[in-house]
């Protein structure tokens, strides 16, 4: 008896939390060797595109996002979203034995309790009808409910870039994410389509001649191009240990919503079942907001202090040489 397609996206979007939490790892200790030698990553060095484990982090994480992307071709959006948690769960647990990273005691609940909110919605997950051509998702994609849902999402995000970005994106976290989470609802259902087509087509039915499915890697391009932008200008703005909690609620959020909207995911399902689901996506986020605020993170370098080291390996201090101390912000012309 052959695995249902719940049972596929299942297997898959495990395998993708599996290998893109084991990329981060890689990538980092990819990234602290390259900087024990060259100059960190952190201030504009390069010298981690020559090393291996840093390329091994990067295949690892493509091998996870393609799986990702299938996973989405036969399961549900409000089942695979919400296991992208996991991902976080293998990094936080790789990091503990492998950079010394120390899980807390509040962290660990935080595990548990992202593993048993995961395994509510499993338990609970509808059983998706596969659309049986691009046209027919086309159907989907223009009911008047999706319409209104892709009408507001627009609007809100030229209002967010036109209006709130100049004045507080600077400030407020949600003006970045809030774009890049809305941008990536939409990513998603367009990946999804995509998929379904390319997966009609290697059965023998051939969806490239249709315009609705160019249509959709169109809008898919343009989604992906917006939400990395916004998403490193995040990053780039505010500390990832609060970006990354925050847009992973938002963005799971949004894509449930739209999924759901579109693919009709709750259609059939008791009022029960529904319920479950949704408490089963609570717990899931109240376990990744919980892992993340407990995490230890690498203490920042000392503001205001300067040193430096003579023959690579010894230390001196200020009070060792006639040298200035920078102890402010300002800096004295000679």
């Amino acid at each position: 008896m052959g695995l249902s397609d719940n049972s596929k996206g299942l297997i898959l979007a495990m395998a993708s939390s599996a290998f893109i939490g084991s990329s981060f790892i890689l990538k980092k200790k990819g990234l602290k060797r390259a900087g024990a030698s060259g100059i960190h990553a952190g201030v504009g060095g390069y010298t981690y595109l020559l090393e291996p484990l840093w390329w091994a982090g990067m295949i690892t994480m493509i091998v996870g996002e393609v799986a990702n992307f299938v996973a989405y071709v036969y399961a549900p959006a409000v089942l695979v979203t919400p296991l992208g948690a996991l991902s976080i769960i293998v990094s936080a647990c790789l990091a503990h034995f492998m950079l010394k990273e120390r899980i807390q005691k509040m962290g660990i609940v935080g595990c548990i309790t992202c593993i048993a909110g995961s395994v509510v919605i499993v338990i609970h997950a509808p059983q998706e009808h596969t659309p049986s051509s691009v046209q027919e998702i086309w159907t989907l994609a223009t009911q008047p409910a999706f319409l209104i849902y892709v009408a507001a999402t627009l609007s809100i995000v030229l209002a967010l870039i036109l209006h709130f970005e100049p004045r507080y994106g600077q400030t407020n976290i949600l003006v970045y994410l809030g774009i890049c989470s809305l941008m990536g609802s939409l990513t998603v259902v367009s990946i999804k389509a995509i998929g379904i087509a390319i997966k009609l087509t290697l059965d023998g039915i051939n969806q490239m001649a249709y315009p609705q499915t160019w249509f959709f890697l169109t809008v898919a391009a343009i989604c992906v191009i917006t939400q990395l932008n916004y998403l490193n200008k995040a990053l780039d703005t505010f500390n990832a240990v609060i970006v990354s909690p925050v847009y992973y609620v938002m963005f799971t959020t949004l894509t449930i919503i739209a999924s759901v909207i579109m693919f009709r995911d709750w259609s059939g399902q008791n009022v029960s079942s529904i319920a479950s689901e949704i408490c089963g996506f609570i717990t899931v986020l109240s376990g990744t907001i919980i892992l993340h605020a407990t995490r230890e993170q690498e203490p920042p370098p000392p503001v205001g202090t300067v040193t430096w080291y003579v023959s690579g390996d010894s230390m001196k201090s200020p009070e060792d040489e006639h040298l200035i101390t920078l102890r402010s912000s300002e800096y004295y012309e000679p």
